[in-house]
């Protein structure tokens, strides 16, 4: 069962508990494969309407943390909330956590024999079994939202660039999420073609969606994100406003960092 939060804002496991606008709440959390522990004690809380830029070098936690947070990874320890509830219990119920939570990967995983319509299609008919109709006009009007209107009726294989990452994008706010997680949506393609993703990415914080963003485009970071993570080793060595972390970075680590790839 999920975990409640009182009116004393205290949640019934007696934990406590942050205002109302925290979409996203990490507490503690800690993640280990084998002998391996990939996070430590990380506490992060994502503000409604809130966008943050996870940063940091390859095996520093960043995607296995986004992971946890849709429970695609379990977490070896420590509790995560979403909305005030807690996902980290034994019977969570994982379908209707990701209708809340989308999710879009570095490979955008679409159907190759289906159109793109039908690709934005199917979780809807599946997962929130929504008619074929609203299924379809959801569709169509989350692909005209990416800049797809046109594209609705082509396969994968038929379309180019960034447009398949677009279709992924679109299928994820399809099932009407409250937070959008991107690990790494650009990494795959080449530098020309990233800029249509970025640019969908951005009207969707303009327009007010919570996102946590595991990205390398610095521009995006400074433009976009309202605050900036550093992870490495597993822990968050750095956070702040996005001037305050690329312009005034307090950590050694985090100076490194940037200054390689600047």
């Amino acid at each position: 069962m999920f975990s409640f939060y009182n009116g004393a804002g205290i949640n019934v496991k007696g934990a406590a508990v942050a205002d109302s606008d925290i979409m996203v709440s990490i507490q503690h959390l800690s993640k280990s494969f084998g002998d391996t522990e990939v996070l430590r004690d990380v506490n992060v809380d994502v503000k409604r309407g809130e966008v943050v830029v996870v940063l940091g070098p390859s095996g520093s936690g960043k995607s296995t943390m986004l992971r946890c947070i849709n429970l695609l990874e379990k977490p070896t320890g420590g509790h995560i909330f979403i909305e005030g509830e807690e996902i980290t219990g034994s019977n969570t119920n994982v379908d209707k956590l990701r209708e809340r939570v989308g999710m879009v990967f570095q490979q955008f995983n679409l159907f190759p024999h289906l159109s793109a319509k039908k690709n934005v299609m199917l979780a809807q008919r599946k997962v929130l079994k929504r008619s074929a109709a609203d299924a379809e006009r959801i569709a169509l009007e989350q692909l005209d939202r990416v800049g797809l209107a046109d594209r609705a009726d082509f396969r994968p294989s038929q379309l180019s660039g960034g447009q398949p990452q677009r279709v992924a994008i679109a299928r994820a706010l399809a099932m009407d999420p409250h937070v959008m997680l991107f690990d790494e949506a650009t990494s795959a393609l080449d530098p020309e073609l990233v800029r249509g993703v970025l640019d969908v990415m951005r009207s969707l914080a303009e327009a007010g969606m919570t996102m946590v963003v595991v990205t390398h485009e610095m521009g995006f970071a400074r433009e976009v994100a309202d605050r900036v993570i550093f992870m490495e080793g597993g822990v968050i060595v750095e956070e702040g406003s996005p001037s305050e972390v690329f312009d005034h970075p307090q950590h050694n680590r985090t100076k490194d960092f940037l200054g390689h790839i600047k």
